[in-house]
Order: C-alpha cells, then sequence, then structure tokens
C-alpha cells in the first residue's frame, strides 16, 4: 500500500452503512485508511486502472470491501469525489 495520496474531504457514511458496520463489527475508519492508501478492496480488475487514473486526472476514486458478515459477506463502498470535498461511505443498495 501507498501513503495518502488524495484528500478525502469531508466524510459520511449512510445509516445503513453504519448499522451494518455496528453489527458486523467493522472499523469503518480501517476501511477507510485502506482506501486512502491505494489499497481499492475488492473492486473489478479494470476498475484498479480507472483509480490510478483518477488520481492523477483528479477523477472520482471508488473502493469496495467486503467483509465477513454472519455466515454472509457485508459489502461496504467508498467514494471519493473528484474535487475531493467528500467521501461518502454506502452499501451497494444505498446507490
Amino acid at each position: 500500500m501507498r501513503s495518502p495520496g488524495f484528500h478525502l474531504g469531508v466524510i459520511v457514511a449512510t445509516p445503513g452503512a453504519l448499522e451494518l458496520a455496528k453489527a458486523s463489527g467493522v472499523v469503518l475508519a480501517s476501511l477507510l485508511q485502506r482506501h486512502q492508501s491505494g489499497d481499492w478492496g475488492d473492486i473489478h480488475e479494470a476498475d484498479i486502472g480507472l483509480n490510478e487514473q483518477a488520481l492523477r486526472a483528479g477523477a472520482r476514486i471508488f473502493s469496495v470491501y467486503n467483509v465477513p458478515h454472519n455466515s454472509s459477506i457485508a459489502t461496504f463502498w467508498f467514494i471519493t469525489e473528484a474535487d475531493r470535498e467528500s467521501t461518502t461511505v454506502l452499501l451497494p443498495e444505498d446507490y
């Protein structure tokens, strides 16, 4: 992982993401640190290149983290906007 290379701006999370994080014992700050350090998590391989390009061009940055929850998987999305004014933590169904 690289050191933080972009500004996160104001960090917000949807109620659903907060609730699921609490229920599954996920520390969102740890996932946020991964996002900012360039560990994009479980995104599609093609999207890795898009994030690398976004770092250079100032476009939106997107990470996906799949974590165990009960007997299934919980998925969290992290989106840092192109202007770097905000980062949103959400669930896919919140989009």
